[in-house]
Parts: structure tokens; C-alpha cells; sequence
């Protein structure tokens, strides 16, 4: 056998060997087993022209029995609050729009009155979330996402 024969054989088979890798990874990475929150983002808008505030969270979850919902809490860093899972059962809902049978895009809105708004303590805000699979397996995050309240 030739130098030249040897080594395309061995580079086609590295070739095949890295696409059955690649193969096998990607599809495995297809649904984590437990849900998992990815691209978690909070707008915080300042009141103005009368109108009140209001906040924004997106973020997208995905697990591979699908996505039952979200729960979410902001809260103030100044306040010290530190949530645990357990006491994010009886928070607020996220509404989650599924993108495919295992991924959902889920976003929280809320708005203030100006006075409320101007009532909120300043500075750095977290917010927290708790993500449901349908399969009952769930994840929280304490500290998702950050946003700052200015006055």
C-alpha cells in the first residue's frame, strides 16, 4: 500500500469518526433531561409621559418531556429576599408559547402605575424563576436575569 493510499485512508476514516461523533452528540443534545432555561433577558421601561413602568422577562426552556410552565418573582437586591423553590409555587405565571415539542419561549409582563413605580426601591433588581417540565422535573434559577430601577 502507498504513503498517499495510507493516509487518505486515515483521513476518511477520521472523517467518519468525527461525523459519528458529531451525529451521536447532536443528538443527544437534542432535550436535556431536566428543564433547562436559556437566553434569559429582563426589560425594565421607565414610567413616562404619565404612563406607568413596566418589566419584561423572556427567556426560552426546554426539556425533553416538554415545557408545563414558568414561574416568576423580581425582586429587589436591596431587600435580601434570596427566594428558594419551594416558595416559588405561589408566584406569578409566565405565559409560554411552545416553538416545538420539547422548547418553549415564555414571557412575564407586568406594569405599574407611575405612583407604584415610583414607590419601587432603586437599583439592581433579580429575578427568579422556576421551570416545570411536563413530566413534573423542574429547575430554578435565583438570579435568572438582573435589571436596574432607576428614578
Amino acid at each position: 500500500m502507498s504513503k498517499r493510499t495510507v493516509v487518505i485512508s486515515l483521513v476518511s476514516a477520521g472523517a467518519v469518526a468525527v461525523g459519528a461523533v458529531a451525529l451521536v452528540t447532536s443528538a443527544g443534545a437534542a432535550a436535556p433531561a431536566k428543564p433547562a432555561i436559556t437566553k434569559a433577558a429582563a426589560h425594565y421601561a421607565l414610567p413616562a409621559g404619565g404612563a406607568g413602568a413596566s418589566l419584561t422577562f423572556t427567556a426560552v426552556v426546554a426539556d425533553n418531556s416538554g415545557v408545563e410552565g414558568l414561574k416568576v418573582l423580581a425582586w429587589p437586591a436591596s431587600s435580601g429576599l434570596a427566594p428558594k423553590a419551594g416558595e416559588m409555587k405561589a408566584v406569578e405565571n409566565a405565559t409560554c408559547r411552545a416553538t416545538s415539542p420539547t422548547t418553549s419561549v415564555c414571557t412575564y409582563r407586568v406594569k405599574d402605575s407611575a405612583t407604584d413605580a415610583a414607590a419601587m426601591p432603586g437599583g439592581t433588581w433579580y429575578v427568579s424563576v422556576l421551570a416545570t417540565a411536563k413530566d413534573r422535573d423542574t429547575t430554578f434559577a435565583p438570579k435568572a436575569a438582573t435589571f436596574t430601577v432607576m428614578h
